[in-house]
């Protein structure tokens, strides 16, 4: 299988930032999203092996992102990476199926560490 990856975030220096370090870690970047609901309508065009996945975002937060994308495609693999590192919303996350949390700002390590723990 391919890795390839779908990174949702409303901010381009973000979508930037983590495009470059998984590019670093073998993956291959086929779509971004700017909000949780283009990034639902991208999972399903493009169907990529990942998904980075912001919480807040407008229109459509990663949590409920998330239950759309796993309502989709119940094998779908999300890391959440969001700067909202409040324990609830963690807890939210995984509960609604992401694999991983990274907090943002991230060190480089913690993206190549929540790959590795994916198979990635």
């Amino acid at each position: 299988m391919s890795k390839t990856v779908l990174v949702v975030d409303d901010t381009a220096f973000m979508r930037m930032t983590l495009k470059n370090q998984l590019e670093k870690n073998g993956y291959e970047v086929v779509g971004e999203g700017e909000d949780g609901l283009r990034g639902v309508e991208l999972y399903k065009q493009l169907k990529p092996s990942l998904v980075t996945m912001d919480i807040t975002m407008p229109n459509m937060d990663g949590i409920t992102a998330t239950k759309e994308i796993l309502g989709f495609d119940p094998n779908a693999t999300v890391i959440v990476v969001s700067a909202m590192g409040q324990k609830s919303l963690v807890i939210d996350a995984l509960n609604a199926g992401a694999k991983d949390f990274v907090v943002k700002p991230f060190q480089p390590d913690r993206i190549a560490e929540a790959l590795a723990k994916i198979g990635g």
